[in-house]
């Protein structure tokens, strides 16, 4: 996360009302002020004197006070929605000889007017007297969710209904069409009730004895009156005791350890399985290998020679520059060099494949000369710049991705914070890149944030902050995209409002939260959301101030046109920042919590923190610490076993996560 934004919201109070000069007051309009997302709003302002007249001679100006990935407000009162949110706004009116007046409003973005109905899950097929609760989701045209109430039809009221809460009940054999509509949004769905009633039903799981957090799946056998099969039909689905997840699907993934009585319903009918799961015992001891601390500036991102035992470590809080380390002796890592930019902070750094060139980004000149920096590894210990690269990048740099395809070659794959766009670098010849392409999401400029990109397979998987987890084509060949023409192949976009709602009642509204980072696993892509209050405790001051939030989803991508999410992990205390996947083992720096892994093997459904797949914890203060006794751990790069952990406030940690201890035989007594 941009440490200029952990001091503009964790660590800074928000500005509060001053008491009128000589009786005068501030009045503004609209004065409870709403707008569309993505449209524009005029907020205005005037200075009233004590007699209730306009003072002519006052100066009024309007800033931003929160919300920065949301929307802007100019100083004249024009208000730039960019997304759903809240945008608070400070007035400010001068008047000559009295102190200024500060007064502090709150413009609500609200979704546009449903245009979109989903009916996800619903069934296409029941039997007689079967009941089950839909859950239509209702969307604005720009993808943005809303919390309407959906009003329900149905073509035949003799074979199927809904009622107004939702509840799908199959009366009689036949078919259907049920009609959701929210305004002038409508959705339809075709129903078939295939038998009049069950004559026998069972389930069987496939599997009666497992772990927590493993997924069992059942299998449904109907049959109906006559004793013919029954396919295609989906019961209701519960369990009892503990706590578990079941999805409409028959999935069962099991969060502690016991006996599970799970039952199925179809129409009249139930059956039940019996399930045992055993605690999944996945803890780890972990052991500090080595220490690197760093002081003197904050420590940002660190990245490990592809051949080399080296690392590269970037600064920030007005460090200028990136450290080379030898790493030979993981108990003692080493200091060989630095290259110095004006830059202030080193965010991102990457190498190319084969370890000849780096490049590094930068996002604070003071000559706006932002972009990146690219070095010669001819000496890996030694790196020598070789090349600047500014094109249309004068807003800063935030991350960047080095990828290579055998058609195509080696492009950089980068954010740019002015516009929200991606842009593609051609790097084939190392020292004379130029730009291949530029693409960005179809919206206002206010609310479009690029944060971070992963490369796989030809895919360009983006963390689009208010826009979610976006998918190109760079390559694959899925859409016909490559690295100068890329195409959009699916979105992922969720409701971070209602997701954080609880930050927002911890620290009030213009909190900073966004898809900040995605990860491609197997059929899986791991997205993570950076999170932090909008203002620190009342009070509190230093470690104690202020905590990062944060939750990882787990999205489904084995049809990649239409990702889904399956599962997640949100710690206890701390957020989610950026992570690494090696093996089955998922690598967190989750910020405030400190350096964690999980196990990530077998299918993922459910929360993963309540099916104690946490396998290692290792909190990365330092009483010496750029901030003493605080862990901000940033995010973590894995080679061999060992874990090269970069925390903001404490420098670089190596990390072995040790073998699980073997059980110990029971005594025995003579």
């Amino acid at each position: 996360m941009l440490l200029m934004l952990l001091s503009a919201t964790v660590l800074q109070a928000q500005p509060t009302a001053q008491p009128p000069a000589s009786g005068a007051r501030l009045e503004i309009t609209p004065a409870e002020p709403v707008v569309i997302a993505q449209d524009t709003l005029r907020l205005k302002a005037r200075v009233l004197g004590a007699d209730g007249q306009p003072l002519s001679n006052a100066q009024v100006r309007f800033v931003g006070a929160g919300g920065v990935f949301e929307g802007r407000v100019m100083p004249d009162g024009l208000v730039m929605s960019g997304s759903t949110g809240t945008l608070p706004v400070t007035v400010v009116a001068q008047v000559p000889g009295q102190p200024t007046i500060t007064q502090r409003v709150e413009v609500r973005m609200v979704p546009g007017p449903a245009a979109r109905i989903a009916l996800d899950g619903a069934p296409t097929r029941l039997v007689g007297g079967q009941r089950m609760a839909l859950t239509p989701k209702v969307f604005s045209a720009a993808g943005d969710a809303r919390a309407d109430r959906v009003s329900w039809s149905s073509s035949n009221p003799a074979v199927a209904v809904v009622n107004a809460d939702g509840l799908l009940e199959a009366r009689a054999v036949g078919r259907a069409t049920l009609t959701a509509r929210v305004d002038q949004a409508v959705q339809t769905h075709t129903v078939q009730v295939v038998a009049a009633r069950v004559g026998a039903f069972s389930i069987t799981p496939s599997a009666k004895e497992a772990r927590t957090g493993d997924v069992i799946r059942f299998a449904v056998n109907a049959r109906d009156a006559a004793g013919k099969p029954i396919t295609g039909v989906t019961p209701s689905w519960s369990f009892s005791p503990g706590q578990s997840v079941i999805d409409t699907d028959g999935a069962f993934t099991g969060y502690e350890g016991g006996t599970y009585v799970v039952t199925a319903t179809l129409g009249t009918q139930s059956a039940q399985a019996v399930i045992r799961l055993t605690p999944r015992d996945v803890r780890r001891p972990a052991t500090v290998v080595g220490r690197l601390p760093r002081t003197g500036f904050t420590t940002e991102e660190v990245w490990l020679h592809p051949t080399q035992e080296i690392a590269y470590l970037g600064t920030g809080s007005g460090g200028d520059r990136m450290f080379t380390i030898d790493i030979s002796n993981k108990a003692k890592p080493v200091v060989t060099d630095s290259i110095i930019e004006n830059t202030r902070r080193v965010n991102d750094i990457m190498t190319n494949p084969s370890g000849t060139h780096l490049v590094f980004t930068r996002e604070g000149a003071s000559d706006r000369k932002n972009g990146i920096v690219i070095a010669s590894l001819e000496d890996p210990l030694h790196p020598k710049k070789c090349a600047d690269f500014t094109e249309g990048l004068t807003g800063g740099v935030h991350s960047t991705f080095v990828y290579k395809q055998e058609k195509f070659g080696t492009h950089i794959y980068l954010t740019n914070d002015g516009t929200g766009a991606i842009h593609i670098i051609d790097w084939n010849d190392p020292c004379n890149p130029k730009t291949a392409a530029v693409w960005k999401t179809p919206r206002p400029d206010a609310g479009r944030s690029l944060h971070d990109i992963d490369v796989q397979d030809g895919l360009a998987y983006l963390s689009y902050w208010n826009d979610g987890l976006v998918i190109l084509d760079i390559g694959n060949g899925v859409k016909g995209g490559s690295p100068s023409n890329p195409q959009l192949v699916s979105q992922y976009k969720y409701d971070l409002n209602d997701m954080y709602r609880q930050v927002e009642a911890a620290g009030g509204p213009g909190f900073i939260r966004g898809t900040h980072t995605a990860w491609r696993h197997k059929n899986y892509v791991f997205i993570a959301d950076e999170v932090f209050p909008a203002s620190p405790v009342k009070g509190a001051k230093d470690a104690s101030a202020g905590r990062a939030y944060g939750r990882l989803q787990v999205i489904d991508v084995s049809d990649i046109a239409k990702p889904r999410s399956v599962a997640f992990y949100e710690p206890e205390f701390g957020g989610v920042h950026n992570v690494w996947v090696a093996g089955d083992t998922l690598y967190m720096g989750a910020y405030n919590a400190g350096f964690r892994a999980f196990d990530i093997s077998g299918e993922l459904r459910g929360d993963l923190r309540a099916q104690q797949r946490e396998m290692v914890h290792v909190h990365t203060a330092d009483l010496d610490g750029y901030v003493k006794n605080a862990a901000m751990t940033w995010g973590v790069v894995v080679r061999n076993g060992l874990a090269y952990v970069n925390d903001m406030y404490n420098g670089l940690w190596i990390v072995r996560m040790e073998p699980k201890p073997e059980p110990k035989k029971n005594a025995i007594v003579p």
